[in-house]
């Protein structure tokens, strides 16, 4: 049976509430708090959140990036957790909150590739050509974003292996196997035989624990395990696979560097699952008592699912019935998780597994035992603003105009593109685009099209420099994320999704124009979350809630029931029933799916030309 449908008893009845007598004798219960921990790409923040699911405290600290070569990012566990620790310091002093009534830590962060020693289990460096800490190099973090193993990647898609079907037909470069694989072949071999790999979340909560065990969220989504009795999968690791790929060496000992076998040498779990309970060292450093539960982690976007989703909502057109008091997990089945951040994820829940071809997944297991989840996803959004923006002529002239009103960039243009509406009177800010045909994947595709080569396009290209063509491009990349999101859903609805909304989290939640587009596009409504800029990290205190709730038999709360109960309603962005602007985006589709194709075929024909042509 499955822990989600055993019995449990609840944290509220297992844990000891510290009370105090004052003078009249008036009893005060100190309330429960439980600690999420966010790494991110730029930065780690931390929350305290109360058992009403209200999050109490918030901060954050810049993390460290090392760039020693054009595509290489790479980072440093030890500067992680001294941000980590920093963040929970301060975040606890915002309103006096007692170390004492933390019981439970959770963690997510990107599925980044983390190295220890196995003798002494200090980090090892990751920059060649020595790769020691010799010159105080600690940085052991090789960065999802980091584009190195280009041929390992290439070598790994090759095999055609079974495992590949879960992950989309293709294992991305942004995944873990291909940058171990690229340590491999660049390491001294007697430094790679010493060396055990992490998802940098696993790293963290063994970081927190002492504890070996790895979250089935880390290897099944970024590392090519595949649960045990999928596909007849014996260990969950595939050692022919790595055999294959020139990795055998990492199926020694059952695999224990990379975790090992589950119940024999290894141990995994599945999201908030407790892991184990603060160490002495960890807890000293976070300002905490030894001895909080520490749930199984997840990659950040997996925590934005989980802070998201689980609200409550009225939303008939989305074939959920409004009558229904109860907040049912078949409910998520519906709805799309996007974390939008400088990328953005994608992530569907279904009860079987669905194939979509450039979605990765199914994984089960990885946030609801039993379940299944698809990730999709796009490989720059905020990143892809960010560069359209200030690649752009009047960037600066723009920039100087937003800080004379106190905006941010973003809220002047999207107002500056009102102005232009307005002034020739158009029905929409999107008929002010409707001869520009921008076609935005600068950073290669992860989905639907998985494909690291693509690049961008545009169509209706002039020589304006101006504040108006600024404002125009800037458009005409929001639309395209909206029609490439339209895109990724309707291949997973095609494929035997049944999404029908979107829930939101992250920055671009904030951009009242980009919503409304994505609700218009994608013909579905858009959520947003109360906590808009703490979503994940809100997840990531969910799952500390879910540790805490584990019972002496080993049962924890269902995690959707902690979801349920924790999560606060937000505000729903619906689509425009204009139908001149609906006929408009259907149009734009069309054109944006064969700018995407044509890419494809004039490339392949260029290729075919120059085929071995050489000097």
């Amino acid at each position: 049976m499955s822990h989600q449908n055993m019995p449990y008893r609840k944290a509220s009845r297992q844990q000891s509430r510290q009370m105090s007598v004052d003078p009249h004798h008036d009893i005060h219960v100190q309330q429960d708090h439980y600690i999420g921990i966010d790494v991110g790409t730029g930065s780690a923040r931390a929350c305290i959140m109360n058992s009403k699911g209200d999050i109490v405290g918030l901060a954050s600290e810049n993390i460290g990036l090392w760039q020693p070569e054009t595509g290489y990012y790479e980072q440093s566990t030890s500067n992680i957790w001294k941000c980590i620790c920093s963040s929970i310091h301060r975040a606890m002093a915002q309103h006096s909150i007692e170390p004492d009534s933390i019981r439970g830590i959770g963690f997510d962060a990107t599925c980044s590739l983390t190295v220890f020693s196995e003798d002494t289990d200090e980090p090892v460096s990751v920059t060649g050509p020595k790769f020691d800490n010799a010159d105080g190099n600690d940085r052991n973090v090789i960065l999802w974003l980091d584009h190195r193993p280009v041929e390992e990647t290439k070598k790994i898609n090759a095999t055609n292996h079974n495992l590949l079907r879960y992950v989309g037909g293709q294992m991305s470069i942004e995944m873990e196997i291909p940058k171990v694989l690229w340590l491999k072949n660049h390491m001294p071999k007697e430094l790679f035989d010493k060396c055990k790999f992490y998802d940098l979340t696993d790293a963290l909560t063994h970081m927190a624990t002492g504890n070996e065990t790895r979250s089935f969220c880390s290897v099944v989504c970024k590392q090519g395990y595949v649960p045990v009795g999928v596909d007849g999968s014996v260990k969950g690791w595939q050692g022919d696979f790595l055999t294959e790929i020139g990795l055998q060496d990492l199926c020694e000992d059952n695999f224990k560097r990379m975790g090992g076998v589950n119940g024999v040498n290894g141990r995994y779990l599945t999201a908030g699952e407790l892991i184990g309970t603060l160490s002495e060292k960890a807890a000293a450093d976070m300002g905490l008592p030894a001895g909080i539960a520490v749930g199984s982690g997840v990659i950040d976007a997996y925590a934005g699912w989980i802070g998201t989703v689980g609200a409550k909502v009225n939303l008939p057109s989305a074939n959920i019935d409004s009558k229904v008091a109860k907040n049912d997990v078949s409910q998520a089945f519906t709805r799309l998780a996007a974390v939008a951040g400088t990328s953005t994820c994608h992530l569907a829940m279904s009860k079987n597994p669905v194939f979509v071809d450039g979605v990765w997944g199914p994984y089960r297991d990885v946030l609801i035992p039993d379940y299944w989840v698809a990730e999709g996803g796009q490989s720059a959004t905020g990143e892809l603003l960010k560069h359209v923006i200030e690649t752009h002529p009047a960037f600066q002239e723009a920039m100087s105009v937003a800080e004379t009103f106190n905006a941010n960039i973003y809220d002047y243009l999207n107002e500056h593109l009102r102005e232009m509406q307005e002034k020739i009177n158009a029905p929409s800010i999107s008929y002010l685009g409707r001869h520009f045909f921008f076609y935005g994947d600068l950073f290669g595709n992860r989905s639907p099209i998985a494909d690291p080569e693509m690049k961008g396009s545009v169509i209706g290209l002039s020589s304006d420099k101006s504040m108006d063509g600024l404002a125009l491009y800037y458009y005409a990349t929001m639309e395209f994320i909206a029609l490439q999101t339209h895109q990724i859903i309707e291949r997973m609805n095609n494929s035997g999704h049944i999404i029908s909304s979107i829930f939101m989290s992250g920055s671009q939640c904030q951009n009242s124009v980009l919503m409304e587009l994505m609700a218009t596009a994608c013909d579905m409504p858009v959520l947003i979350p109360r906590y808009v800029h703490a979503a994940v990290v809100h997840g990531a205190a969910m799952l500390g809630a879910k540790a805490a709730s584990t019972n002496k038999e080993g049962v924890s709360e269902p995690l959707w029931d902690i979801m349920d109960r924790m999560s606060k309603p937000g505000k729903a962005v619906h689509p425009n029933k204009d139908p001149g602007e609906k006929k408009l985006l259907a149009a734009k589709y069309k054109v944006f799916l064969e700018q995407c194709e044509q890419q494809r075929t004039f490339r392949k024909e260029i290729d075919e030309a120059t085929q071995g042509w050489s000097r």
